[in-house]
């Protein structure tokens, strides 16, 4: 009976272990668009949903040992940031071709001219902030063209926890047409994350990138000695080789000062096109992406996604981040991975 008892109550110490220990906090920023998220009393990322980004982002995000993983610009650049790509902020979750329209590559630097061409979602109001073991943030958002006429309708909920150390946010979003909608197969989307400059892929190479409306992007070489990341993916395929690459999960890991840096992204079982393409570039563009085929099967595949009005679609994410000595072991992923997907909706 006692040795029954002694293994019950060490059962129950290993689920601790793993279990949110410290309590979430949210606060409303009453001077700026933004809600901020605290974990132990550690600033954690903010919710931010200024209008002049066109879409809500997390950003920054913070490592449990303060390091900052989100790249700066364009909002706060840092010393020796890449400036290509101004729509890439943060974490973010939005798509190239919805009715024709590109969220993805919206931002400051489309001239009004062309921004007909572009769609925006726009931020509805907060409907729930609530402490706890677990941090709960939703929100409202409408996809919208730039008449403002709505065609998709957001509802996103931000669940913030620890986990065994690590910090976590499984992000749950619903999108309910207003009107016909046709997510068109596309390279740029879905769920996408820009890192700092530490955790970009080393390269001697500059390369050029050429989106949808022909507009060329010049992303170049990285040859200092802060940039020193690297991708790892489930499939066992590393660096630049998991572009393109289904996989249930895929992590960018480096060291930002004394400690290494561990970024990993979770599909759900239940989101379409499971598991995801992963638009990860070495560059520090970190995206799954589960509507795009066509690009990332060399056209053997292709995806185009309808929902008539009032039908929804369900995507649900995991993003872990984690700091210490060592990047995340395949065992401390299983186990990430594992309680990701024994959660409900």
């Amino acid at each position: 009976m006692k040795r029954v008892l002694l293994f019950f109550v060490l059962f129950l110490s290993s689920l601790v272990t793993f279990s949110q220990k410290h309590k979430v906090k949210l606060v409303r920023n009453q001077a700026h668009p933004s809600v901020e998220v605290y974990v132990g009393g550690k600033h954690f990322t903010d919710f931010f949903f200024p209008d002049t980004i066109a879409k809500p982002v997390l950003y920054p995000i913070y490592a449990p040992d303060g390091v900052t993983i989100t790249r700066g610009f364009p909002v706060n650049p840092k010393p020796g940031d890449p400036t290509d790509h101004p729509h890439h902020l943060g974490l973010w979750l939005n798509y190239e071709n919805v009715n024709g329209l590109d969220f993805w590559n919206n931002s400051f630097a489309i001239p009004a001219e062309k921004k007909d061409l572009y769609g925006t979602i726009r931020f509805d109001g907060i409907t729930q902030l609530k402490d706890g073991p677990t941090g709960l943030l939703s929100y409202d958002a409408s996809w919208v063209d730039n008449s403002n006429k709505i065609h998709v309708k957001e509802s996103t909920t931000y669940a913030f926890s620890e986990l065994g150390g690590s910090w976590v946010i499984d992000r749950n979003t619903t999108l309910s047409a207003v009107i016909p909608v046709l997510f068109k197969d596309a390279k740029d989307g879905f769920l996408g994350l820009r890192v700092a400059h530490e955790l970009q892929i080393p390269t001697k190479e500059s390369k050029k990138y050429t989106d949808s409306k022909g507009i060329v992007t010049e992303v170049l070489a990285v040859t200092d000695s802060i940039a020193n990341g690297n991708y790892v993916n489930s499939n066992g395929l590393y660096g630049d080789a998991v572009w393109s690459a289904k996989a249930p999960w895929c992590m960018m890991y480096g060291k930002m000062g004394k400690d290494s840096i561990s970024v990993l992204i979770i599909d759900h079982p239940k989101n379409l096109g499971y598991p995801t393409n992963w638009h990860a570039r070495g560059y520090g563009l970190f995206a799954a992406n589960p509507l795009g085929e066509k690009i990332f099967t060399n056209g053997k595949a292709e995806r185009n996604f309808s929902l008539r009005p009032g039908e929804s679609v369900t995507f649900r994410y995991r993003i872990v981040v984690s700091s210490g000595k060592n990047v995340l072991s395949n065992e401390r992923v299983t186990k990430l991975q594992e309680d990701f997907k024994g959660r409900e909706e």
